[in-house]
């Protein structure tokens, strides 16, 4: 489908065709209630100088209303419109599955496969990890972000696949086994595009682009894995920083947990793709939306690449998107054909929850009365104790991870314990007990000074969410 029929189809569907109103003059007709309900949920960002948002609203097939708010590109003044492409993270998480699911509808390769059949780079950690649980965030392989993060990378560096290939390669070591848990982890849906290249015959953006896009009519929309590509009526990203609006840089040239570029509206062909199943068929649908299912039995809320849950009584399919200044979030009500997409380029912005306030517009109706805030749950918080200079000079040192190929060097500064790289600002420990301790970084979280069988400190243990027990061995 071109373009240009997209977008008369798209006039068409929204009931927004110009109608005369008297010689030479036309004007649309008066929005509904709820359109301008959905306005006001934006209006804060509805105004020159400011980004904003691109909205989308598909109902039993048809799009319903689309709007934009805000500004693409501030620099120039250049409006946000419902053609506008963004930049939209882990959405693309749902396409890399579908991609893997089709490849599996067609025989090509099958769920169970292990991994290292198809990308035997990937080290042998004595047990199989496959396909299945890589679109289930249940292989245990650490994420890719966090590891790049402790091998003293910004997110705003170029990062190409190559590179995070070479730092899969060098890992030693799972967070845990393969499906006994779930824990979100960027880096199968690396691997899980790499196998659709491979056994595709073709680069992974080129086969999306032939086997999902232009199938689904999709036309805005591609897989971004070249950072110097030049793609027209793009938006760039931005962040609330101390002294105004700044840019949030982003430079990803890998693809398949990230990447995806595309329209709110082109979101919503896909989303009305859960109940037409015009690509993909059944087969292929039923493998998107089947929830994992972990060894000891229990059910997680994750299906393959989708968010399988519900919001106030009302069974959902979605996922959300943040990466730089880019926020996202698609969600689709299945039972009644109806799907919100919510694209941002503002960091601060809540794609989730304004998309859930639209479908509140749209199905209250249909829904569980909204709950009173729950009290937040008490959790045992640990708190920093003090340590004497005596006991922190055991863990001064260089400590180096061989599957990082990196050193930091922990010292002592103004009484406290700082963990010191050349490409990061200085982290602070903070001491929580015997030989344990926080950090103020991101991607370090907890540390465990480790000792040797002579008492002395030989090993830095670090886990943060999503990494567990990375070591760094004390070298001097």
């Amino acid at each position: 489908m071109s373009r240009a029929v997209s977008k008369l189809l798209l006039i068409f569907s929204t009931g927004f065709l110009l109608v005369s109103c008297g010689e030479g003059q036309v004007s649309a007709p008066q929005k509904t209630d709820d359109q301008l309900a959905v306005d006001a949920l934006f209006s804060e960002w509805d105004k020159p100088g400011s980004p904003g948002a691109s909205v989308a609203i598909i109902r039993d097939g048809k799009i319903d209303y689309s709007s934009a708010y805000g500004e693409a590109q501030v620099e120039y003044s250049i409006p946000i419109d419902p053609e506008t492409i963004f930049h939209v993270a882990s959405i693309t998480k749902q396409f890399t599955a579908f991609g893997i699911a089709l490849l599996a509808e067609r025989g090509e390769l099958d769920l169970d496969d292990d991994i290292r059949k198809y990308i035997p780079e990937v080290p042998d950690f004595g047990t199989t990890i496959t396909l299945r649980q890589l679109g289930h965030h249940t292989s245990g392989l650490r994420d890719q972000w966090s590891l790049l993060g402790l091998g003293g990378w910004r997110l705003d560096d170029v990062i190409t696949l190559p590179q995070v290939m070479k730092l899969i390669e060098r890992q030693e070591a799972l967070n845990f086994p393969p499906n006994s848990k779930y824990t979100y982890s960027n880096t199968g849906f690396t691997l899980m595009a790499e196998t659709i290249a491979r056994v595709g015959g073709k680069p992974f953006p080129i086969w999306m682009e032939e086997n999902v896009f232009l199938p689904l009519g999709m036309d805005n929309t591609l897989i971004y894995d070249d950072h110097e590509k030049i793609v027209n009526n793009r938006a760039y990203s931005y962040r609330l920083g101390e002294d105004g609006l700044k840019k949030a840089v982003l430079s990803y040239a890998v693809a398949g947990a990230t990447s995806l570029f595309t329209t709110a509206d082109d979101l919503s062909i896909w989303l009305n793709n859960y109940s037409t199943m015009r690509v993909g068929g059944e087969a292929v649908n039923t493998i998107m939306k089947t929830k994992g299912i972990l060894n000891s039995g229990e059910e997680i809320e994750y299906a393959f690449g989708v968010e399988n849950s519900e919001y106030r009584g009302l069974n959902t399919l979605g996922h959300g998107g943040a990466d730089a200044g880019f926020r996202s979030n698609v969600i689709y009500f299945p039972e009644h054909k109806l799907g919100v997409t919510v694209l941002s380029n503002l960091a601060s912005f809540d794609p989730g929850g304004l998309a859930r306030k639209i479908a509140d517009i749209y199905l209250g109706e249909h829904m569980t009365p909204l709950e009173d805030k729950e009290a937040p749950v008490e959790t045992a918080v640990l708190e920093a104790v003090e340590v004497s200079s005596d006991v922190l000079n055991a863990y001064v040192g260089d400590y180096y991870s061989r599957e990082l190929e990196t050193t930091y060097r922990v010292k002592i500064k103004d009484g406290g314990l700082i963990a010191v790289h050349s490409r990061h600002p200085d982290i602070t420990l903070n001491a929580l007990g015997v030989d344990l301790f926080s950090a103020s970084a991101w991607f370090f979280g907890e540390t465990t000074f480790e000792r040797n069988e002579a008492g002395d400190v030989s090993v830095m243990s670090v886990s943060s969410g999503r990494v567990t027990d990375l070591k760094f061995e004390k070298i001097k």
